[in-house]
């Protein structure tokens, strides 16, 4: 049984704690936006931490899940990611939709929820709200679209569900001794973890974009970085759950599922933008392709995603045969 398991016990004190250590400053951003909701009825636009959501709902998903490892892993030691999944999936959307319809944004010349302050800060960074030069193809602050969210919820739930699978994956093989999916487990991790710093980067930083389609090298390349990187995370998270199946299923479905996250982060960019994407460069390489939209370097970075968890678990996958 779970509670008399003392390295599992030790194991889950430590997940807790690392959870809680990964999460203080999404929830202290929380904490922080409900208190001065409480006091004020609204959050002032200088006291605005950024990326509250969703931040603040992963956070608390991701702590409540891990917290309950031993629950969701006595119910059931094959089924105990679907079943943190599916909780942890409810508590974030839960707490997402709770903050983004409850929560006001006050300030001299805005008065808005919380959604769609937020939907402004992904396209620029309020100090230059102000001195902006606003065109035709710019989004239009106040004009919430709930489409805007679909990037926002993949990267949350690849997020979650990644750290998750990690978290359950290694207190599974304590439990029951198998370490078939160790290798994975750690390129899932390593993944997951640099994910969600480029999250942390992107949070403070927004990747320095100034507003402009046209972005600048450092953004472009970052933002490249960002996207092969979320492909990948979710690849490595469908590949960890496929691995030693058929070539088909162990290669290929993690490698088109890590392609087509890609590809709908920049659906996601498509509707954020009015049907525009961000333009990495100047030349042919970077322009839009007729017909596609994309560019021949948004379609490498769409291809280095599937490209690379191919390469991944064909490696894993080979490996493994040979060792049996």
């Amino acid at each position: 049984m779970v509670r008399n398991n003392k390295k599992y016990l030790t194991y889950w004190i430590f997940a807790v704690t690392l959870a809680l250590l990964m999460t203080l400053y999404p929830i202290y951003m929380g904490v922080k936006v409900i208190a001065l909701t409480v006091k004020n009825c609204s959050v002032p636009i200088e006291q605005y931490p950024k990326y509250v959501i969703p931040y603040a709902p992963i956070a608390l998903a991701l702590v409540s899940g891990v917290l309950l490892m031993p629950v969701f892993q006595r119910l059931s030691k094959k089924l105990d990611l679907l079943f943190v999944s599916v909780f942890a999936i409810a508590v974030f959307l839960t707490a997402e939709l709770l903050m983004e319809t409850k929560i006001l944004v006050t300030g001299k010349e805005i008065d808005t929820t919380l959604q769609s302050w937020q939907l402004g800060l992904c396209y620029i960074p309020p100090d230059m709200y102000k001195t902006r030069v606003w065109e035709a193809v710019d989004v239009l602050l106040g004009g919430y679209k709930p489409t805007f969210k679909l990037h926002f919820y993949a990267i949350s739930f690849a997020m979650l569900l990644s750290l998750l699978n990690s978290f359950y994956g290694f207190g599974n093989m304590l439990l029951t001794g198998d370490k078939k999916r160790k290798k994975a487990l750690v390129i899932q991790t390593a993944a997951a973890l640099f994910f969600t710093g480029l999250c942390i980067w992107a949070c403070f930083t927004a990747f320095y974009r100034e507003g402009e389609l046209t972005i600048l090298a450092v953004s472009a390349w970052l933002m490249a970085i960002f996207f092969v990187s979320f492909g990948v995370t979710v690849g490595v998270f469908t590949g960890s759950l496929t691995l030693g199946k058929r070539k088909l299923l162990s290669v290929g479905l993690p490698a088109l599922t890590a392609l087509l996250t890609a590809i709908l982060m920049y659906v996601g960019e498509l509707l954020l933008l009015n049907g525009h994407l961000y333009v990495f460069g100047s030349g042919f390489f970077f322009k839009s392709l007729p017909l596609i939209v994309l560019s021949p370097a948004d379609i490498l970075v769409v291809l280095a995603s599937g490209g690379i968890t191919a390469l991944i678990f064909a490696l894993l996958n080979g490996k493994k045969a040979k060792a049996e």
